[in-house]
């Protein structure tokens, strides 16, 4: 199987408002037909990168490339993308299908051609037979599909999704992103998501770059972000993790020795470590939630095993979240466990078992 080709590159991108450096020294590739996302909290620099691609920012150094193409002082009009904000930017007044055709009423295709192309463009994001409805009478999820479908009737290389479901609810954020995955497939172009939402991110995407204060500090797929974060600054903001302080006892033939608070003694792989240059005293192992297992009756460790006692009880339906203090810790960790029939759900300050095992935990030092 060929690799993908490179779609966007950016060399040392540099972006500057007056003295505030947003974007400071971004160099990445986004490959063809990948599904890309820029994750990050606000202000990280996450939607002034995708602007830059989009051409409705400039940049103070550096190059954006699209398509092996210097996009220097190519407009935005003329650039191979398109994009679906925020807030879907929906023509009130125009139906649905004038709303899709909105883009080609300069293109030189017959009447009968843009149509045909509307209803596909509709058949696409499932709103075939939407045509003649008013804009203002659809829902939050169909107003994001007709902007999908607006967006890709031209036929980009490469589709700029801004935050395009934050105004949705829970359940329907949730069905459009399926819908988005399955589309992306379906057209295979590069779609590149902006958001500050974690799990949508992990969701979607084929690789993620995460950006803190203008740079991008870790950019991998999602299992490698989720599992082996970089920084304890990326595995904080990536879902939920543990931390314990430690202590490195040795390092020799990638092997390394560490005490942990609450885990004792155990072996590492250098594989596990989030960085190099040691500070032995302010060294800490991370771990999710669903890597320690609760021990009922009967059960036995496959690896290790401590005690603890259930300092809280969240529960979820499928999933209760336990904050258990381990024997020797000072702060609880949370733990998940999944709610299997006959599974009983724990009380506050119940004494229990704790499975662990020493290869899901990160050092981070």
């Amino acid at each position: 199987m060929n690799p993908r080709p490179d779609m966007i590159e950016f060399q040392d991108v540099h972006k500057y408002y007056g003295d505030y450096h947003a974007l400071r020294g971004i160099t990445a590739t986004i490959k063809a037909g990948e599904f890309f996302s820029l994750l990050g909290p606000s202000g990280c620099g996450k939607t002034t990168l995708l602007r830059t691609i989009a051409g409705f920012e400039g940049i103070s150094s550096g190059a954006v490339m699209i398509d092996g193409k210097n996009m220097a002082g190519v407009p935005a009009n003329v650039r191979p993308t398109n994009m679906v904000f925020q807030s879907y930017a929906i023509f009130p007044h125009l139906t649905v299908e004038q709303n899709v055709g909105f883009g080609l009423r300069k293109d030189p295709m017959s009447k009968d051609q843009k149509a045909r192309a509307v209803a596909e463009a509709l058949e696409m994001v499932g709103l075939k037979g939407y045509g003649a409805r008013a804009a203002h009478a659809l829902s939050g999820g169909q107003r994001q599909r007709v902007a999908l479908a607006r967006a890709l009737i031209l036929k980009p290389k490469v589709l700029l999704l801004d935050e395009p479901l934050s105004a949705l609810d829970k359940k329907m954020r949730e069905q459009m992103q399926v819908e988005l995955i399955r589309l992306q497939r379906q057209v295979g172009i590069t779609f590149i998501l902006v958001t500050h939402d974690q799990e949508e991110a992990l969701v979607m995407s084929d690789r993620i770059a995460v950006m803190f204060e203008g740079e991008i500090a870790q950019l991998a797929d999602p299992e490698t972000l989720y599992r082996r974060p970089n920084s304890k600054k990326v595995a904080d903001f990536i879902g939920t993790m543990n931390f314990l302080p430690a202590r490195i006892v040795s390092e020799a033939g990638g092997m390394v020795e560490v005490e942990a608070q609450g885990f004792g003694a155990m072996t590492l792989t250098t594989e596990q470590c989030a960085a190099a240059g040691a500070d032995k005293a302010g060294a800490m192992v991370g771990f999710r939630p669903e890597t320690l297992t609760i021990l009922f009756d009967g059960q036995t460790a496959t690896d290790r095993e401590t005690m603890g006692t259930v300092a809280e009880v969240v529960y979820y339906g499928d999933m209760t979240y336990y904050d258990v203090k381990l024997d020797g810790t000072e702060v609880p960790m949370r733990l998940s466990m999944r709610n299997v029939f006959g599974r009983p759900v724990l009380d506050l300050g119940t004494r229990t078992r704790i499975a662990w095992s020493p290869g899901a935990l990160v050092l981070f030092r």
